[in-house]
């Protein structure tokens, strides 16, 4: 015999207690292989045939469904009324039942077909028991090691299971090798035609958030709290933090003594990475003018309607406010949810008054109007002659 069933039985057990699976899937698994089996040796394949396994002693019973009719043509999908009847009191014509069957033995082709259908169904089961396991943890920073780097892609080992991190979510800049411990953000869970895979993620605003919720403890109460986060992974982040609790300062809470807390942070994104830590505030204007630090603003026009500020700063402050490339404005700008625009002083002061009074322009009369007045003149001018 070229499947053992004692040995088999005996394996279910061992297998699920290896790889951390329910025994009742690993059998389950089995089952399904030894059913297809069963179809290829002793029955058709279209049949529905169900198998059990009796783990203790490895015997094995098959299940086939037959529709019970009054003359059988098909014994493999038919049962004539009379047998059925034995089986079932009340079996009637037109019904299904389930004909019990012994399994002996398996042929050498059907039995190689079940094992390998086996570590397949069992390779199956265990990534979606791991996945389902990570369903859990997402939105969570984990800790994984570098396994491999193909490309823009950079695979992640995470103790079960194993993380992709494409170049989108990646930090700019960031040098990635075998063996490199790192800590990631457990982005999503893809289910596609290849199976479940994990994406992680380093690049993105809510990697920076849990970092800091690791290290100010004072997010736990509520004491304080992030209320705007936007990035440019590997170039710069600005943090708008809020204080729930008279006479806390928020942004020393977040930097820490000595810089501690926001080093902490910056040494697991790279140093090349800046930080700006800002005051939040439910005014408008000077939530802007916190978020455009370390700018000095003269002064902040908010036009509510187009979602858009012109900020006016003193000309030694122009390319602060604008930052490298824009940068410190642009993120200004993602923080506060306004398109921001920057002036200097001189400009500003050349524009002209939007106070001053404009010419007012009389309105063209009717064109009946026109017309009579028209008239009116050239009668006038032949009087005028005469």
């Amino acid at each position: 015999m070229d499947l053992d069933m004692k040995q088999l039985a005996t394996a279910i057990k061992t297998i699920a207690e290896e790889k951390n699976l329910p025994e009742e899937s690993v059998q389950e698994v089995v089952e399904q292989a030894l059913a297809a089996a069963y179809r290829r040796d002793y029955g058709e394949r279209e049949q529905e045939v169900r198998v059990s396994m009796n783990l203790n002693t490895g015997d094995l019973t098959a299940y086939i469904t037959k529709e019970i009719v009054d003359s059988v043509k098909d014994q493999n999908f038919e049962i004539s009324y009379k047998d059925a009847s034995v089986m079932k009191k009340n079996a009637k014509v037109g019904e299904t039942i389930e004909v019990k069957e012994n399994i002996e033995d398996f042929g050498r082709v059907a039995a190689q077909t079940a094992k390998q259908v086996i570590l397949q169904r069992l390779r199956e089961a265990e990534r979606e028991i791991i996945m389902n396991e990570y369903e859990d943890k997402i939105g969570t920073v984990i800790n994984g090691i570098v396994g491999r780097v193909e490309g823009n892609i950079v695979r992640i080992d995470l103790g079960k299971a194993q993380g992709i991190m494409p170049r989108s979510e990646q930090i700019q800049g960031e040098r990635y090798f075998p063996g490199q411990r790192l800590k990631v953000f457990l982005k999503d869970v893809e289910r596609g035609f290849r199976g479940p895979q994990l994406v992680v993620s380093r690049g993105n605003t809510q990697f920076i958030e849990w970092l800091f919720r690791a290290e100010v403890p004072e997010m736990e109460n509520g004491a304080v709290e992030i209320k705007g986060l936007a990035r440019e992974a590997g170039v710069r982040t600005k943090l708008a933090v809020h204080s729930t609790v008279q006479g806390v300062d928020p942004v020393g809470t977040f930097v820490g003594g000595h810089g501690t807390r926001v080093n902490a942070v910056m040494s697991e994104t790279g140093e090349q990475e800046k930080i700006d830590i800002v005051v939040w505030s439910d005014d408008l204007a000077t939530y802007i003018t916190n978020a455009l630090s370390p700018t000095r603003v003269s002064k902040v026009e908010i036009d509510p309607k187009s979602n858009k500020a012109r900020v006016i700063v003193p000309e030694d402050q122009l390319s602060i406010a604008i930052g490298k490339g824009g940068q410190n404005v642009r993120l200004a700008s993602k923080l506060t949810g306004y398109e921001i625009d920057i002036i200097g002083e001189s400009d500003a002061a050349q524009e002209p008054d939007k106070t001053e009074a404009k010419p007012v322009v009389q309105k063209l009369k009717k064109k009946t109007e026109l017309e009579s007045s028209l008239l009116e003149a050239i009668e006038q001018h032949g009087t005028d002659k005469e």
